[in-house]
This record gives structure tokens, sequence and C-alpha cells, in this order.
């Protein structure tokens, strides 16, 4: 490859990337989110919409439900959708709520290439809301760790 070459397929990249964070991202096929951005805009706190209408991510340490130990659910901040139960959480060390497997049919995933290098990206499956990345280095017996923002969850102690 020639230097004119990698200079631009690096420039192509760079605009992708400016066109991606210009544009809301669309929901992940199979969700039909009933509300239109203004509704958002109002239904969630500003970090809240950001990350999960925009596909943001908070910083590593600031969610309260890095230190959930309680019994209960949690569910999708923007719709309330059950994701995880209380049973699947694990402390993973990486700053943000981790949690080993979902709750049947409670998120739809798809690529992300953010960084380049593929990740997979999962959202709710019901109001298409980014709730974070799933990775291959999480305990048995699955071996996954979703890595959740915290601020895209709620938690619902169980009764």
């Amino acid at each position: 490859m020639t230097r004119r070459h990698w200079l631009s397929l690096l420039s192509a990249m760079g605009l992708a990337s400016a066109a991606r964070a210009a544009d809301p991202a669309p929901p992940p096929p199979g969700t039909a989110p009933a509300l239109t951005d203004v509704q958002w805009k109002q239904r969630l706190t500003p970090e809240q919409y950001r990350v999960l209408r925009h596909e943001g991510t908070e910083p590593p340490g600031s969610s309260p439900l890095n230190h959930e130990k309680r019994r209960g659910q949690f569910v999708c901040a923007g719709c309330e959708l059950p994701l995880f139960h209380s049973d699947m959480k694990f402390d993973s060390g990486t700053g943000w709520p981790s949690f080993f497997t979902t709750l049947p049919g409670a998120v739809v995933t798809k690529t992300d290439f953010k960084l380049i290098l593929p990740r997979t990206e999962y959202h709710c499956a019901r109001c298409g809301g980014h709730q974070g990345h799933v990775f291959d280095d999480g305990p048995k017996p699955t071996g996954k760790r979703y890595c959740n923002n915290g601020v895209a969850l709620k938690f619902v102690e169980a009764a």
C-alpha cells in the first residue's frame, strides 16, 4: 500500500467517525422506539440520554451500581425492561457493572468499529437503548462479560 492510499484510508475513517458522532445512532435491528428524540430528552437525564440514545460511555467507577449487592433486577433506564438478575452480576474490576449473561431476549447486539477494531455492542431489545459491550473475558459458566454503563440501568430490589 502506498503512502497516498494509507493517508486516504485514514482520512476516510476520520470522516466516517465524524459523521457517526454528528448523527444519533439508529436503533439496532428489531427494535422500534416509540418515543421521539424530544420525548427521550424529557424522560432521561442528560447523561442517560447521551449513553442510551447516542451510544456514549460513562466514566469508569462513576456508577453506584458497581457496589449494588442486594437481590433484584437491573432494568433498562429507558424503558424498564429487565435485562439482568442480580445473580448474574460479578465484580470485573473494570469500573462498570458487569454481568456474565443476560435475561433471555433482553438485548440485541451489533458490531461496533468506533475504536477501529470490532467490538460487540449490545442494546435493550425493547427501546434500543445502548447498554455497553460484551467481551470474552468473563467468568464461568459463559465466559462472557457484559460491561454495562450504570447510568443505562436502574436497580429494582426483590420484594
